[in-house]
């Protein structure tokens, strides 16, 4: 049980320049009121840290469940180079709830091994809606904004391994590969 905002915890360490980094945000409409809050947590957080505005790109989809297929278009449809995905699932007397966050939870997986873009996975799953409350923007702090962070880590991440690759590559290795 989360017994502080944890949102307070995360540090920069590992974020580079992300001036021209590109972001999508995709918001479930259901349950509104808690994903609304999430996007703002996210936005904010990433105009903080320097991505922006005209780099973010938000769009709605109908719930939590159409979130990868949302994901899954910003990544063929768009240069974005992460997406964010927010959406909230609150318990309630069936199994559908169970469902919707197996579903969603290994769409997000399989979405980051096909794509080389970051799925960023800010999906509440909750009891309750004081517990959704608490987690966006609430006493436990914004998921969104960790949301956010996670995203920008990921991308400079990527950036840093693939410098890195760059700086390694044996000579030879650069010469087969561009005589044609």
């Amino acid at each position: 049980m989360a017994t502080k905002n944890l949102s307070e915890q995360h540090n920069s360490q590992g974020i580079s320049n992300t001036e021209g980094f590109n972001i999508g945000i995709a918001v479930a409409e259901w349950n509104s009121e808690i994903t609304e809050a999430l996007y703002n947590g996210a936005y904010n957080t990433l105009i903080k840290y320097g991505v922006k505005p005209e780099n973010i790109i938000k769009k709605y989809v109908p719930g939590t469940f159409e979130l990868t297929k949302a994901g899954q278009l910003f990544a063929e449809y768009t240069d974005v180079d992460a997406v964010i995905l927010l959406g909230c699932v609150i318990q309630g007397e069936t199994r559908h709830f169970d469902f919707i966050c197996q579903g969603i939870a290994q769409g997000v997986t399989q979405l980051n091994l096909d794509y080389e873009q970051s799925f960023i996975f800010g999906v509440l799953t909750t009891d309750n809606q004081q517990q959704a409350l608490d987690r966006a923007g609430g006493k436990h702090g914004n998921k969104g904004d960790e949301a956010a962070i996670t995203a920008l880590k990921m991308i400079s991440l990527e950036d840093e391994l693939f410098d890195f690759a760059i700086e390694n590559l044996d000579d030879e290795y650069l010469e087969e590969d561009f005589e044609d």
